[in-house]
């Protein structure tokens, strides 16, 4: 008999013993089973079929192999292909549901919050490099829920955020200056306006002109943040054991990593709070997110670390979601002329040639405002959302979701849903406004800053920063694809980068004023 039957037959023999094991000596529990299941391992041996559900994989480990290491928002919209809008896999124990689609999510995360609102434990970024005090990552308790009220209290709402958008204006027209002037470096512009928008509004700090040191310091702490927190990105966050092995070991470059970047994350977090009590020290603060809640009261060493860290929080998540949204922004502009011609004609309607566009034309126009919903939808700034972590059994539509179960969201699939969106990979602003004879599909706003208590509590502000860039830049500039020195026309491809944040990968386009009045408004005083 061949060696390599002998071999599957004594597999075959191994996981039929211990699939009786599990029966045998598992307790008894009610008939709910775990949502359907991913595996790839052995799909023809009918004895393991019951691998082919979940919890599938292989035994004891599960689907350790399966878990995707980057783009994992394409594997899992393949398992929901298969499986469907509720689907799990299980690693090394450990039961990960996957939710493919707004109304799972809803019913889950927004109707059951109570149950759904924990983060898990995340070794690497949380533990290692100390992203578990910043508000993305902390656990549901009562510091999550002072620094919820902190946030509201100032940025939580849309007219809470009015006293920040002469800000926005402002920070917006000198991106606006520094494109005309340099349009090749936009990447680098688009990270400046970013950086110097939060920090004026967290800190009340202005940015230098060039190489700001807090601009460079956000920007490299939410890269690694965004690398540190992504599923199935380091072996520690699946085998938490591993954090206590020393970095002097064999195959430890990911704890030393793990040093560096906490290095980087304290430097974020401490020195723009020093500088806000530096200047409130000399009574020259400007009203911000920081300083707001320091004074005028004696604080405890408690509150303090809630001050520091929840600013922190706003600084280093609005430094680049929406720098990843307004890349997108331009992308799509260079790829679809179409759209930008319709949103220009109707700015040029509304606004005329004498002034540049405010916050407070956004009512008057309806496409440039759809315009900037399917750039969120196009493009899934966050596609797989962050994690939650069930705090208690819960049964859904039969399943069974035990107590600790990590649940992630597709956000990626749910903008791509075809259900809920006509031609879904295609950028149509057209789409969100509403004709006699089809209804306005859905915002993807309604998702796509997350669910629940942990939706994002800066959203109007992502918002309000990508409108403003958005309308700005179109009222002044064409948007164009590149053309090489032989004339050849460079078509961009948009794809997202993997991480918990994610841009589209690097493209070049070409940025040209409309006229010479539009010159004139981006240089004006």
């Amino acid at each position: 008999m061949p060696v390599s039957l002998l071999l599957a037959l004594d597999v075959c023999a191994i996981v039929g013993v211990l699939l009786l094991l599990k029966r045998l000596l598992s307790p008894p529990r009610d008939v709910h089973a775990l949502p359907p299941g991913y595996t790839q391992y052995f799909p023809c041996l009918a004895l393991i079929h019951e691998l082919a559900t979940s919890p599938a994989g292989l035994p004891f480990v599960g689907n350790v192999l399966d878990m995707p290491s980057e783009k994992e928002w394409v594997t899992f919209s393949q398992w929901a292909d298969t499986y469907g809008d509720l689907c799990s896999v299980t690693v090394l124990g450990q039961p990960i549901i996957v939710i493919g689609s707004v109304k799972v999510a809803v019913d889950l995360l927004d109707k059951r919050s109570a149950f759904y609102s924990d983060r898990p434990v995340c070794t690497m970024g949380g533990e290692l490099v100390g992203w578990k005090n910043t508000l993305v990552l902390l656990p549901y308790g009562d510091r999550f829920r002072r620094f919820r009220r902190l946030f509201h209290n100032i940025i939580g709402s849309r007219a809470a955020m009015k006293q920040f958008l002469p800000v926005e204006e402002l920070e917006t027209r000198r991106f606006l200056g520094r494109v005309l002037a340099k349009p090749d470096d936009l990447p680098k512009h688009i990270r400046k306006t970013a950086g110097a928008i939060i920090l004026r509004i967290s800190h009340g700090y202005q940015v230098k002109e060039n190489n700001d040191p807090f601009v460079q310091l956000a920007e490299q702490a939410t890269e690694q943040f965004s690398l540190s927190t992504a599923p199935g990105g380091f072996m520690v966050d699946l085998i938490p054991a591993l954090k206590h092995v020393p970095t002097w070991f064999p195959f430890t470059g990911w704890r030393r990593k793990a040093n560096v970047w906490a290095a980087t994350l304290n430097q974020m977090v401490e020195q723009p709070y020093s500088f806000v009590k530096h200047q409130m020290a000399t009574g020259a603060a400007p009203v911000s997110f920081t300083s707001t809640l320091l004074e005028p009261k004696q604080l405890t060493a408690e509150e303090e670390f809630d001050i520091k860290w929840s600013s922190a929080s706003l600084y280093s998540a609005g430094a680049d979601t929406t720098v990843s949204a307004v890349n997108a922004f331009f992308l799509a502009m260079a790829l679809h002329p179409a759209a930008q011609a319709k949103a220009q004609r109707e700015i040029d309607a509304v606004i005329g040639g004498d002034r540049l566009p405010t916050f407070a034309d956004r009512e008057d126009l309806p496409y440039v405002d759809a315009l900037v919903k399917e750039v969120l939808r196009w493009h899934s700034v966050v596609p797989t959302g962050v994690a939650h972590r069930a705090m208690r059994d819960d049964v859904y539509e039969g399943y069974f979701i035990p107590k600790g179960s990590l649940v992630l969201m597709n956000i990626y699939r749910m903008a791509h849903d075809a259900r809920t969106y006509a031609d879904p990979m295609s950028f149509n602003p057209d789409r969100f406004i509403a004709t006699d004879d089809r209804p306005a599909e859905s915002d993807p706003r309604n998702f796509c800053w997350g669910f629940g208590r942990r939706i994002c509590p800066g959203m109007h502000l992502a918002d309000a920063s990508l409108f403003i860039s958005c309308v700005m830049a179109l009222s002044v500039f064409d948007i164009s694809k590149f053309v090489d020195e032989n004339g050849q026309v460079i078509v961009p491809v948009h794809e997202n980068t993997t991480g918990t944040i994610s841009h589209p990968v690097p493209f070049r386009c070409v940025i040209k004023p409309r006229s010479e009045k539009a010159i004139q408004l981006i240089q004006a005083d």
